[in-house]
């Protein structure tokens, strides 16, 4: 059993997803989100959480569901938060939403705190200028479903010391997880990627060259991919890649970023995949 304490900031499905596995590597977790509703069906979330892994990862069920629940406290403030040793920012994948939760931080959190910025798109030395002190923050790109997928992508920020980055790979490792520590430009790795393969099957679609079905299958068959491209993008939500391709066109300013308009129009409509129930697929 660890004695530090991480908090996680934002309890979306990530979050609560990064909380169980947090929890279940035998750390004390505080999982912090200022809506109330979305805190209270958290728990639910992590319960749903680990009956997917369950079934998905061999062994993960080792530790009782009931234990992990004991070690994760839910709440609206921020009592506690001086008292993490790491803390892991989870919010939306929007610069104003981060920068207020960052000054709030500043307010409670103890100097030598370690900061993982939970990010896919947004340059981790902008992100990391917010803080106090820079030195102490990485980008930590989780992938969905956390419990299951152990790659993690980290991010080492302009001011992100060798320090910061040695404890960060160290605690990852601590939550049996294998992490890849890169540079810093949008996207990364991942999603410079697997953005323009999204895109690019949306257009595909949105030529008539093939159904959704058809692209998934030839990715499936034809190159060993375990989800195809348009699944994939069902699965993030169309809104959020969408939304992360703007991101990426706007960094780059690079023309082989812009959005399949027929992503934007499914957008416009509602459909963005799993969340809603619909997409390239029903759901």
């Amino acid at each position: 059993m660890h004695n530090q304490l991480i908090a996680i900031i934002g309890a979306g499905v990530m979050g609560c997803a990064t909380a169980l596995d947090v929890a279940r590597a035998g750390y004390r977790v505080i999982l912090q989100d200022h809506s109330e509703s979305v805190i209270l069906q958290a728990p639910d979330v992590i319960r749903r959480e680990y009956r997917s892994a369950c079934f998905l990862k061999q062994g993960y069920g080792e530790v009782p569901l009931d234990i992990i629940m004991d070690r994760i406290s839910f709440q609206i403030q921020d009592e506690g938060m001086e008292e993490a040793n790491v803390i892991i920012e989870n919010v939306t994948e929007n610069i104003e939403s981060k920068k207020e939760v960052y000054a709030r931080l500043s307010q409670r959190a103890r100097p030598d705190a370690l900061y993982a910025l939970n990010t896919s798109c947004i340059s981790v030395t902008k992100l990391a200028s917010f803080l106090p002190d820079p030195r102490r923050a990485i980008g930590v790109h989780l992938m969905n479903p956390v419990p299951v997928k152990s790659m993690v992508e980290v991010i080492k920020g302009h001011h992100t010391t060798p320090e910061t980055e040695q404890e960060m790979v160290a605690f990852l490792e601590s939550l049996g997880k294998n992490p890849v520590v890169i540079e810093d430009l949008p996207g990364f790795v991942s999603n410079r990627l697997s953005h323009l393969l999204m895109n690019e099957a949306a257009f595909i679609v949105q030529d008539g060259i093939a159904t959704a079905e058809q692209v998934d299958a030839i990715m499936k068959k034809g190159f060993s991919y375990q989800m195809g491209p348009l699944e994939t993008a069902d699965l993030i939500g169309l809104d959020t890649v969408v939304h992360s391709l703007k991101v990426l066109y706007d960094s780059y300013q690079d023309p082989k970023f812009r959005c399949c308009p027929l992503l934007q129009k499914m957008v416009d409509a509602g459909h963005w995949g799993r969340k809603t129930g619909q997409g390239f697929y029903a759901y």
